[in-house]
């Protein structure tokens, strides 16, 4: 809780003990015995207009504020005229008093409010995060010197020096030096990539091992991660927001209501039809009962349970206007690596030669890659249980980025690509799985061969089946991973469409047209994790991210936060959000028709100021007791 809202809390606090109060003193009737009548009608205006101004200072300097500026018509300016209105009726101290009612709409309102501040929360920040792609400077030689300068000051064709664990700053291509780079950050490639002389990098990747100069093509301003920081900002810009349903309706139903009290007060006198203080006692009587008390408290309320439902099974859902477009969700566009996949790599298969054990084809790979830092290598020694002995080890080395060789126990060991068999002229042949195959060979003998591969996350395939019982037509997955990657774990967890080795700005524009296909008010939700999944996240009609190992800059940019990073969850979101949606509109119907109702008989006269309390505070009270159903949820 911030400090405003911590002092606003604090303010309605107060005004309800004084609130409280004045309403023990009024019911004791000791205003009558000290004052008399109508002198108790006096006192009691002095004590409640206390709570009252207390509570809701704020709502007639927001209503008076809007007024000056010729657009009165809003939540405010009906708060105030209905509430001043109860009060209002001092006037006629020979009617019932109703200043406890002036007070008590203001206060109801008030809560109401607050609830709705806590709700929606803070408005989103600046994805600052997205900032971390974005190179500092750029490392140029100058008279056998390197110089770090910025990134826009350099223009193409300048040879750029980029050491290991700094980003490529400009879109270029290797002109001396070989390296890993790690794309994940912008293509969400599982798989580092090796690049050497004649190679096109991009910016924004990260160097793993060896030093790289790479000759710019382009400027900065052109280049791969100013155009991600630019799609960023025009997305933010583009984003849908569904503007909140009681602003709508205060836009149509404040001045209809205000007109017709003000008339029915008016009218009906000047046409003879009776006596002043009778007509203008119904037209406040209207106008009390016309205040939206129900529904400026129940469904923010409503939301505000759905909010803190979803937020009790992991999920962060950052306002009540994501929870309404997450109900009409028809499509949900996956990222794949580190979201239907764990986004580490995995031993998954070792396929022997006939006669060879296994646990010799993984001790071989396991000790010729122990000098590798590669996640392949880490993955390779993950795998294998026994201890590796360094002293057996010799003249190892990284052959070109196709793999490694090795002496092991003065056995020469090949561990790596076909290209690398190849280039060995040792034997080797293809495996039907999908993933990562590393070949190995031993004294020229083929060994065997080892599948690696991004493992499917445990609740990935629960996850599409819970979406299409939850009535979604249509699971889409964009990767920058290869196609033969992506459709093998598409087809494994039920995918109906899949678009593969999709750049950041590729996956906007298959969002793009996604969003362009919706019809009937339908909706598109995005899930991802990676900084590269930023842009994407915030076009989207809902933009989901994985919260534990997810970037930040996606957790900024999302709209929803799966903080276990289950994407099962994604289902039971939307069974909140369709719940919330149910008692939303429950609540709407109930509180208006019968609004409408005392409405009538307040302008007919059959309907006094007790109706018009039931008409207000008791609907209220009714559609929150409803709108609590929205916190139950049920765990799984």
């Amino acid at each position: 809780m911030n400090k405003k809202q911590r002092r606003w809390r604090n303010r309605i606090i107060v005004a309800l003990v004084i609130f409280a109060a004045a309403l023990a003193v009024e019911q004791s009737g000791l205003l009558a015995t000290l004052f008399g009548t109508p002198g108790d009608v006096y006192a009691s205006f002095a004590l409640f207009f206390v709570p009252y101004l207390i509570a809701g200072y704020e709502t007639l300097l927001e209503a008076a504020h809007n007024i000056r500026r010729g657009d009165p018509f809003d939540e405010a300016f009906l708060m105030s005229v209905a509430s001043l209105g109860a009060f209002a009726m001092v006037f006629f101290p020979q009617t019932e008093p109703h200043m406890a009612e002036g007070a008590a709409v203001m206060l109801f309102y008030q809560v109401g409010e607050l609830f709705q501040s806590y709700a929606v929360g803070k408005s989103r920040k600046s994805i600052a995060a997205m900032m971390d792609i974005a190179p500092e400077y750029a490392n140029v030689e100058r008279g056998g010197v390197l110089e770090q300068v910025d990134p826009a000051e350099v223009t193409p064709g300048t040879v750029v020096v980029v050491k290991p664990g700094e980003r490529v700053p400009i879109d270029g291509v290797v002109a001396d030096g070989t390296s890993q780079l790690d794309t994940a950050a912008l293509t969400g490639e599982s798989v580092p990539r090796h690049v050497e002389p004649g190679a096109e990098v991009i910016s924004g990747c990260v160097n793993m091992t060896g030093v790289l100069h790479v000759r710019t093509t382009k400027p900065y301003g052109e280049s791969t991660v100013a155009r991600i920081l630019e799609l960023v900002e025009n997305a933010s810009e583009k984003k849908a927001r569904t503007e909140n349903f009681i602003t709508r309706f205060a836009r149509v139903y404040t001045p209809a209501v205000t007109l017709s009290a003000l008339a029915l007060a008016v009218i009906p006198p000047l046409a003879g039809l009776g006596a002043w203080p009778d007509w203008i006692l119904r037209g406040l009587t209207f106008l009390v009962v016309s205040c939206p008390c129900a529904l400026v408290i129940s469904v923010p309320l409503s939301f505000f349970g759905g909010i803190g439902g979803a937020s009790r099974l992991g999920i962060l859902v950052k306002g009540s206007n994501y929870l309404e477009l997450l109900a009409h969700v028809d499509t949900v566009v996956f990222d794949k690596t580190g979201t239907l996949t764990s986004g580490t790599f995995n031993v998954v298969a070792i396929h022997p030669e006939t006669g060879v054990d296994p646990d010799y084809v993984l001790s071989m790979a396991a000790h010729a890659e122990s000098f590798s830092d590669h996640p392949i290598a880490l993955s390779v020694r993950a795998a294998y249980s026994g201890r590796i002995d360094a002293e057996k080890i010799g003249e190892a080395r990284e052959e070109s980025g196709h793999g490694v060789s090795a002496r092991v126990s003065e056995h020469l060991v090949l561990v790596g690509n076909d290209k690398l068999m190849a280039a060995h002229g040792a034997p080797w042949h293809d495996c039907d799985l999908t993933g990562t195959i590393l070949h190995v060979c031993v004294d020229g003998k083929y060994v065997g061969h080892i599948v690696i591969a991004d493992v499917v996350k445990e609740d990935a395939a629960a996850a599409i089946d819970g979406l299409h019982a939850a009535g979604v037509r249509r699971c889409v997955m964009l990767t920058g991973d290869r196609q033969d990657v992506a459709e093998a774990v598409a087809t494994q967890l039920g995918i109906d469409e899949v678009h593969a080795q999709l750049l950041p700005e590729d996956k906007v524009s298959a969002v793009e047209r996604l969003l362009a296909g919706e019809k009937d008010g339908a909706r598109v939700a995005f899930v991802g994790d990676g900084i590269n999944d930023a842009p994407v996240l915030m076009r989207a009609d809902v933009g989901i991210a994985m919260g534990a190992m997810g970037s930040d800059a996606a957790i900024e940019a999302a709209d929803v936060v799966l903080m276990d990073d289950k994407p099962s969850k994604i289902a039971a979101a939307m069974r909140v959000a369709r719940k919330t949606m149910r008692i939303v509109w429950q609540n709407i119907i109930f509180a208006i028709g019968v609004k409408v109702l005392i409405l009538v008989l307040a302008a007919f006269g059959l309907a006094n100021m007790w109706l018009a309390v039931f008409g207000d505070v008791g609907v209220a009270f009714l559609a929150i007791l409803n709108a609590m159903r929205a916190m139950r949820v049920e765990r799984d």
